[in-house]
């Protein structure tokens, strides 16, 4: 597929966008109020509206190698800021999925130059979770469970910001952990227990008002 065919398919999409509703660019002009705030993975196989059944402007996305939200990131943390108090959106979800390329790599010892600092953000997430990791034998489903580990804590990282803090107690706004089955195109919700995960180290992060 070459450049060229690229505006011939939005010309495509366009004509068929106003086909069904001949406002629909009208409407998508007026701005945006999404519910969701949604976290997942750069990877060119996973769209976050068509696996969420989500049209334009119900969902704001961020995407980066892993689904990753560090806390030192100023992209990931601008991104919750604008999400949450400009706006408001009362879901986040941070969405992996199995086959992530970026979890794969922190999990080898190639020296990947630029990506080595990004990477090490993941085996810190190995390092936090050793003993349940070398606990697995098989390494098909290390992988997978690295891989949620890694959703676990991207989560924890969310719900450490002072935006999402003063929310959830102004608004009640929630907190997701799903993954893409990229072999079945189901989601899967980790239903992650942030109560029984967040107690011993509530004090720590805790931001008053």
């Amino acid at each position: 597929m070459d450049i060229k065919q690229i505006f011939e398919n939005n010309k495509k999409w366009v004509v068929k966008q106003l086909e069904m509703d001949e406002h629909y660019f009208e409407k998508l002009s007026k701005g945006q109020a999404p519910e969701f705030l949604y976290i997942g993975c750069s990877d060119s196989r996973v769209s976050a509206e068509e696996l969420m059944g989500l049209e334009p402007g119900e969902v704001f996305v961020h995407r980066n190698i892993a689904n990753m939200v560090p806390n030192t990131d100023l992209n990931s943390m601008s991104v919750i800021n604008y999400a949450v108090v400009q706006l408001k959106v009362n879901h986040i979800v941070v969405c992996g999925h199995y086959g992530c390329g970026g979890v794969l790599a922190a999990m080898q010892q190639s020296d990947l130059g630029i990506l080595n600092p990004w990477l090490r953000n993941i085996r810190d997430v190995y390092r936090t979770h050793q003993k349940t990791l070398d606990a697995i034998t098989n390494e098909e489903e290390k992988y997978k469970k690295l891989v949620e580990l890694n959703v676990q804590e991207q989560c924890i990282n969310v719900i450490k910001t002072a935006e999402v803090q003063k929310a959830f107690k102004k608004r009640g706004l929630r907190v997701y952990g799903w993954i893409f089955d990229i072999h079945s195109g189901k989601l899967i919700d980790l239903n992650i227990n942030f109560t029984e995960i967040l107690k011993d180290i509530t004090k720590i992060y805790k931001i008053s008002n």
